[in-house]
């Protein structure tokens, strides 16, 4: 016959097998930041879209220019970047772009305080602009190049995008380039001057989802799943675009109504879209900007870009 305390003992046992076999693996971190046109990560995220995939995964809000470092060393797993910066990291960590997530659509631009009105004004002038590798410092440098000009005829001020409006508002650059949603700030103060060149003039800026080609190799299903958790995410936009623009406005200090109005500046891809851009149009833009990033001296050879796209997860 079994005593008390050894049935005890029992019991706990078997109520802890089912806890053990349970337990999780540490979550998919995926790098990003407060771009609206990652916004819809952070839908599946915290909507809980990933969770319903059955996939743990989660965003993590980094700056672009600590993006690469957090990957390096582990911290996030993935990244959510521009094409021209995935290029720039694929030298230090392979990296495979799986996901086209936007293409910016007036969403980048450079703004100019009154009194400039050409690009070729802004020779000699301060510009609020992120580091070298960044997508700001790519738009400023490719605008600049279409101009018969380069990062030599201006004087950049590194500054991150969201404190490169805040110093454009308050007079302290002569011009920024920056986005969504702080490019909004801008376009809501005249008085500080005026968006000379967006995207929609120049539309190089499109963003891609990419983890290391290694994992991308060994996580298949996982990707998979994080994949179509944004695809639907991009279903719930469109059925209950105030309560998608909610949750992914409350992430960056934003009211659904100007998340809504940040997002009219950017084309989420959905996966029509990401077949199309795949096939044509996305291979163009990498060669293009591998091209661009070596004559910047931001890289110092191009890196094979077969590899760095895998279209089997958007089929």
């Amino acid at each position: 016959m079994i005593d008390r305390r050894r049935a005890l003992a029992l019991a706990t046992l078997a109520l802890a097998v089912p806890r053990l076999g349970q337990a999780q693996a540490a979550p998919i971190k995926i790098g990003m930041s407060g771009w609206t046109g990652f916004a819809p990560l952070t839908l599946a995220d915290r909507g809980g879209l990933f969770k319903k995939h059955g996939v743990n995964a989660e965003t993590v809000f980094i700056p672009q220019a600590q993006r690469l470092a957090a990957l390096a060393s582990g911290a996030v797993q993935g990244v959510a970047t521009t094409v021209d910066t995935q290029l720039v990291w694929s030298s230090s960590v392979p990296l495979t772009q799986v996901l086209v997530l936007d293409r910016s659509k007036g969403g980048d631009g450079i703004a100019v305080k009154p009194g400039i009105g050409s690009i070729a004004e802004l020779k000699g002038r301060t510009v609020g602009v992120d580091g070298a590798g960044t997508t700001p410092y790519f738009v400023l440098v490719y605008v600049l190049r279409k101009n018969g000009m380069s990062i030599k005829d201006v004087r950049p001020v590194t500054l991150a995008p969201q404190p490169a409006a805040n110093a454009f508002i308050a007079g302290q650059v002569d011009a920024a380039s920056t986005y969504e949603p702080y490019l909004g700030t801008i376009r809501n103060d005249a008085a500080s001057g005026k968006i000379l060149v967006t995207t929609l003039d120049y539309p190089i800026v499109v963003d891609t989802l990419a983890f290391p080609t290694e994992m991308v190799a060994k996580q298949k299903d996982e990707i998979a799943k994080i994949v179509a958790a944004f695809f639907e995410a991009l279903a719930m936009i469109k059925a209950q675009p105030q309560d998608a623009f909610r949750i992914m406005g409350e992430r960056v200090n934003l009211t659904a109504e100007a998340f809504g109005k940040s997002a009219s500046f950017i084309e989420w891809q959905d996966r029509a879209m990401n077949q199309a851009f795949m096939a044509k149009g996305l291979p163009e833009l990498m060669a293009e900007a591998a091209e661009l990033q070596l004559e910047a001296g931001v890289i110092r050879q191009k890196p094979a870009l077969g590899p760095m796209l895998d279209t089997s997860f958007i089929g």
